[in-house]
């Protein structure tokens, strides 16, 4: 599967760079899509200092363990959250897309209980967390947005359970695919229709609970059903209506749309 950012994600990061809050505008975006900011909140965020570091496939971010001082936010690239269990089995507890806070628990917990790490090559806007703090304690708006984000981060690891506890695979990995899309067109703003999946066949059964050899035979399925489309390593979203259908895909636990937003 691809490894690379996709074209829309490229087309994405353009728009972005347009925006009125610069290099941090994706991080903006996605705050706005699930809460009120003012016009004078935003700007603060836009106005806050960062850093900016890029990152290798399967680089650490944070590791289980660490005490965290920073907070990265993905401006391109995914990134993923990872268990391991004393015999060493992966288990893929969450995925982030550009846009996504990767840290906001550290501003309440003092260590890390998981790995974090880059998927794809990632570049990361580095914020020390007292900054973040600082910004934060006064302004109730931006706290709101803080609990928001957390908030629904832990709905979709809810989904994702009972994904792996009560869908079969073909039904696990259309619910993903369908939840991947929505996410990506609400920090984009508008419909893309389709994207990439930069995971390998290795990294999706360590996310869904299956073998590898599931995974082929179900994306080999899906394909059959004309719901995506395979060029080498390349899986692409070919039919969203289809994906709906097999997925029986409902996007409540998204909490998409939940509040407009100042500007």
């Amino acid at each position: 599967m691809h490894r690379e950012i996709d074209a829309p994600f490229r087309w994405m990061g353009d728009a972005v760079q347009a925006h009125r809050h610069g290099r941090l505008g994706i991080f903006v975006r996605k705050l706005i899509s699930h809460s009120r900011l003012s016009a004078d909140d935003q700007a603060a965020i836009a106005s806050l200092p960062f850093s900016i570091k890029t990152l290798e496939p399967n680089d650490h971010i944070l590791r289980e363990g660490e005490r965290a001082e920073i907070c990265p936010v993905l401006l391109s690239g995914f990134a993923y959250r990872q268990k391991i269990s004393a015999d060493g089995g992966r288990q893929i507890v969450a995925l982030k897309i550009p846009g996504d806070p990767l840290d906001f628990q550290s501003l309440y917990l003092d260590r890390a209980d998981h790995n974090l790490q880059a998927l794809t090559k990632v570049e990361l806007a580095i914020f020390a967390l007292k900054d973040l703090e600082n910004l934060v304690a006064p302004r109730p708006g931006l706290a709101r947005a803080v609990l928001v984000d957390i908030l629904i981060e832990a709905s979709i690891g809810r989904e994702w359970l009972l994904n792996i506890g009560r869908r079969n695979a073909l039904t696990r990995l259309a619910h993903l695919l369908c939840e991947l899309l929505y996410r990506v067109e609400q920090i984009a703003g508008e419909t893309i229709g389709n994207f990439e999946l930069p995971l390998t066949q290795e990294q999706l059964a360590d996310l869904l609970g299956l073998t590898p050899v599931h995974i082929n035979r179900t994306l080999r399925e899906l394909e059959k059903e004309g719901a995506i489309r395979r060029v080498s390593r390349r899986v692409s979203i070919a039919d969203i209506a289809t994906l709906h259908r097999i997925a029986q895909f409902s996007d409540i636990y998204l909490h998409r749309n939940q509040s407009s937003a100042v500007v």
